[in-house]
């Protein structure tokens, strides 16, 4: 009888573990279907409740069997809506700013590197894979992945979902403008693209220099040049300007409404890859279009001119950051606050502009130290919310010394700060620069200053 006993006990024992080991391989999670229908059988024990698809929509196949779709492997599909390239010029261009070396043929099929040899940089969104899975699970599965695109990018175009527009994010540049009216690049056998990365027309972009008199034909052949430069350089092409008080087309007042919508639908259809573009250059109380009032009007108030001429541009040009340009926002604090309030203004009536433009043409004025600069261009950022960029810089004097100390201090500082995207240099041959500036270039003949060779330097670039 106690044998008999001994045996029943030791049966129901058995059948005690086998039905814990069936409850261990299940989980408490019923067969970790999990709270977000991924599969999850990388045994890492996370209740991934994010439904991780990843919240960028890439398809995440990264090998970590969750479930998740997430192709990660990671050539980054990364189909969040920014492309990260447009292919060709992005492309090339990060390669370039990366020291890389392109394809031969500078392909890039869907978004697979068309370099080698480069060294990523933070930004350049290649996710090893370090996403950072939105869904709030610990996700042991190495991957940690949501693809909230933690990546680093800063979307430099600052609209509200980090970039609605198509245009992926650029990499960050340090560029100058043409040297002359008619739009010259290189010069004096100096090649522009070997020490420049960007674009900017001086006086070619502009309404004026396209369209002689309201109605007039249109001349692009000089920006016709300059564009197909930076095409084949594969450097970034950045429009200045479409709405300016300034060099407007003769007659500009009785221009409306249907003038500047052509103008700016011309333009993009004939430069669709204009990664930039100042929409508004110098507001009052600096100048005023004569056609303000035919478009809205509103200045000095509610400056519905300015909303209308974002919204237009975003209609014409999708695929461009949206700018609004001024002067002495960043080193004086009445224009600071002044260029704030009109931002914030047009954005609360639904402009979609995207960054500020500080000109910065008065940083080396003697009252205005880099203390000062760093408070008020922090200000215009975190007050606006939107990266600014640098996009007239320039620090004319004749002592080389003086303007080698400037460069340090503030080009040093520009270059460190990931919301401002870009630096545009007003001029950098000596005594080809805009007349308020005369002595701000950087080349003398073919020799550099001590500045040029500085800021080379830091660029990871030689002169000549």
């Amino acid at each position: 009888m106690k044998l008999k006993l001994l045996r029943l006990l030791i049966l129901l024992l058995l059948m005690t573990i086998v039905a814990c080991n069936e409850d261990d391989t299940t989980g408490s999670d019923d067969d970790t279907t999990e709270a977000d229908g991924d599969t999850d059988m990388d045994g890492d024990s996370d209740s991934d409740s994010d439904g991780d698809t990843d919240s960028d929509g890439d398809s995440d196949m990264d090998g970590d069997s969750d479930g998740d779709t997430d192709i990660d492997s990671d050539s980054d599909s990364d189909t969040d809506g920014d492309s990260d390239f447009t292919c060709e010029f992005d492309c090339v261009n990060h390669c370039l700013s990366w020291g890389g070396t392109t394809h031969d043929d500078q392909s890039c099929p869907g978004e697979q590197r068309c370099c080698s040899d480069y060294t990523i940089p933070s930004d350049a969104d290649s996710d090893t894979d370090s996403d950072t899975d939105t869904g709030g699970d610990t996700d042991a599965d190495s991957d940690s992945d949501a693809d909230s695109d933690s990546d680093g990018d800063t979307d430099s175009d600052g609209d509200s979902d980090g970039d609605s527009d198509s245009d992926g994010p650029l990499p960050k540049f340090v560029g100058n403008i043409t040297t002359g009216y008619q739009g010259a690049l290189d010069y004096n056998n100096l090649d522009y693209s070997k020490y420049w990365d960007q674009v900017t027309p001086e006086n070619a972009g502009k309404w004026g220099s396209v369209e002689s008199s309201a109605g007039a034909n249109r001349n692009w052949n000089t920006l016709d040049q300059i564009y197909a430069y930076t095409q084949e350089k594969k450097i970034i092409f950045k429009q200045h300007a479409f709405v300016w008080g300034s060099q407007q087309p003769g007659n500009a007042g009785s221009l409306q409404e249907a003038d500047v919508k052509s103008w700016m639908q011309q333009f993009c259809e004939r430069y669709p890859n204009t990664p930039l573009i100042d929409v508004v250059n110098e507001p009052p109380p600096h100048t005023t279009p004569s056609f303000a009032n035919n478009i809205g009007g509103g200045t000095n108030g509610t400056w519905a001119w300015i909303a209308n001429a974002f919204k237009w541009a975003d209609e014409a040009c999708p695929n461009s950051i949206l700018i609004l340009n001024d002067y002495n926002t960043i080193e004086w604090a009445n224009d600071n606050q002044h260029i704030i309030d009109i931002v914030n203004t047009i954005k609360d009536a639904g402009a979609p502009i995207d960054a500020v433009g500080a000109q910065a043409h008065d940083l080396d004025h003697q009252s205005v130290t880099t203390d000062t600069m760093k408070r008020l261009i922090e200000k215009l950022h975190n007050d606006t919310g939107l990266p600014v960029y640098i996009t007239e810089y320039d620090i004319s004097t004749t002592n080389d010394q003086q303007q080698l100390q400037k460069y340090q201090e503030q080009m040093s500082y520009f270059l460190q700060q990931d919301w401002i995207p870009g630096i545009t240099i007003w001029g950098w041959i000596v005594g080809q620069t805009w007349s308020m500036a005369p002595d701000s270039g950087l080349v003398k003949g073919t020799s550099p200053r001590p500045a040029m060779t500085w800021l080379m330097e830091q660029l990871g670039k030689s002169f000549p």
